[in-house]
């Protein structure tokens, strides 16, 4: 079967009079003509992702290793990720088809279905991480318009439900046109997100003084160890990576998929989560109690007297990530069926998400609930992306077959449509990330997602040749 040449084939679908605005399948390689994303579209995509509620949050939880262990953490374990997010990019921007279909040639047509699986359920969770803490700001508004209790208070739950329920009508709403109503959600959500950004670090240093900032220390019993929070943070960080395709397959040129992403992902990052970092710190000064469980936007924005203008700006940044998220989860599950259409797909995930959004509240606490669903994306996805670099950029240099990505019997079958080489590194990389993230080396200093990921990829490249 030859290789498939992007731009002939783009000239094939013209002339069959394909429809240029449609949304593309995972194994449906995106001919040129269609490519409608901009570099700066694309960097604008990965700044509204990441300049987010959920960004916020998790700079307040890696709070815990004090204001230079957050700070390290963050400039180390987020650029790492990035480029590894840029090495898929580059896959997704030269095969044309989604981020899951790219597991096709190294798992197996059958094999890609475990992490399109993993890869749909991780980003309906994202979506409602997001949504649960988007609703405690609807809570905050209710409580100013209506008196109804806030998140946190007794008979709080009310707001919450409302909130719950405008935050998936929004999704809905974001979704609706698939990549093309994400495109235009990100480029009016980035401004807010910027002027909403500033105001907000202005507002923080102005209550609290950069230097009481730097000097503070969180209570011995309360203190996040640096390996720990490398894990969460790459966790966090990583977790885009399964979605890149679904985005640089609609770049223009390779930039777009590899550079633009980059820079969008590290500039929101680097700003919400140090804004998280001194909200949080700055919060304990001022209250005198450090709890990373009120590291929300939310809860710190009424404690600083930031009023509802704030909430809403936070209602639209999670409505901005989980646009890309639900991409992410609906596009996925395409990969493993054909019976359901991207679109209803999309629809599909953003129900199911609006409806896991409402477990936290039965839960005891959200903080320890999203530390363990980091853990649960370092250990099962770090060998999958292991896994995929390695077959891509070093064992077929550079080059897939889109049209055997479809074919049963064909060079990507395999075994029944399984490559069990790789489905039995993945099960030695979350064996090993299960096994050593609790060990103190991997807790103290260096976390255990990143050493998963290398390991994996070896391992990979080993016994691939051993066959050969």
């Amino acid at each position: 079967m030859k290789q498939v040449d992007l731009e002939s084939h783009d000239v094939l679908l013209r002339s069959e009079g394909f429809d240029q605005a449609k949304e593309y399948g995972a194994t449906e390689a995106v001919p040129m003509s269609s490519r409608s994303l901009s570099f700066w579209d694309m960097v604008a995509t990965w700044v509204g992702a990441n300049a987010n509620n959920g960004t916020w949050f998790v700079g307040g939880v890696v709070a815990g290793t004090a204001f230079a262990g957050s700070i390290v953490v963050t400039l180390v374990a987020n650029p790492i990720a990035y480029f590894i997010m840029a090495l898929i990019g580059y896959i997704g921007y030269k095969v044309g088809t989604s981020t899951m279909a790219l597991t096709r040639p190294s798992f197996g047509l059958r094999g890609s279905y475990l992490p399109s699986l993993l890869n749909t359920t991780q980003f309906i969770g994202w979506t409602a991480v997001n949504t649960f803490i988007a609703a405690i700001s609807v809570s905050f508004l209710c409580k100013d318009l209506f008196g109804w209790p806030a998140f946190g208070q007794p008979g709080g739950y009310k707001g919450m439900v409302v909130g719950i329920v405008i935050m998936s009508v929004l999704h809905l709403l974001s979704i609706a046109l698939g990549h093309r109503s994400v495109k235009i959600i990100e480029r009016v959500g980035v401004v807010l997100v910027i002027i909403f950004g500033i105001w907000e670090t202005v507002v923080v240093l102005q209550s609290v003084s950069l230097d009481k900032i730097i000097h503070w220390q969180p209570p011995a019993n309360m203190r996040m160890p640096l390996g720990s929070a490398m894990d969460v943070m790459a966790a966090f960080s990583l977790a885009w990576v399964t979605a890149i395709a679904e985005f640089t397959r609609y770049g223009k040129k390779k930039s777009t998929a590899t550079v633009a992403p980059m820079i969008g992902a590290n500039v929101g990052l680097f700003w919400f989560a140090f804004i998280g970092i001194i909200a949080t710190i700055g919060t304990a000064i001022t209250t005198g109690t450090y709890d990373p469980n009120n590291s929300d936007p939310s809860t710190i924005a009424s404690k600083l007297g930031l009023g509802w203008l704030a909430m809403l700006v936070i209602v639209l940044t999670s409505t901005t990530a989980n646009a890309v998220n639900l991409m992410a989860a609906g596009i996925s599950l395409t990969n493993v069926t054909k019976k359901i259409s991207p679109m209803a797909s999309l629809w599909l995930v953003t129900i199911v998400a609006a409806l896991l959004t409402f477990v936290p509240l039965f839960l005891g606490s959200f903080l320890h609930s999203f530390i363990a669903f980091l853990d649960y994306i370092g250990m099962v996805f770090g060998p999958i992306l292991g896994v995929m670099i390695v077959d891509f950029f070093f064992l077929r240099k550079r080059s897939y077959d889109v049209e055997a990505m479809e074919t049963v019997g064909g060079k990507y079958w395999y075994k029944n449509g399984f490559n069990w080489t790789a489905v039995t590194v993945w099960v030695v990389g979350v064996a090993l990330f299960f096994s050593v993230h609790k060990l103190p080396l991997f807790t103290n200093y260096i976390g255990a997602t990143y050493p998963t990921i290398v390991f994996s990829g070896i391992l990979y490249y080993v016994l691939t040749k051993l066959k050969r």
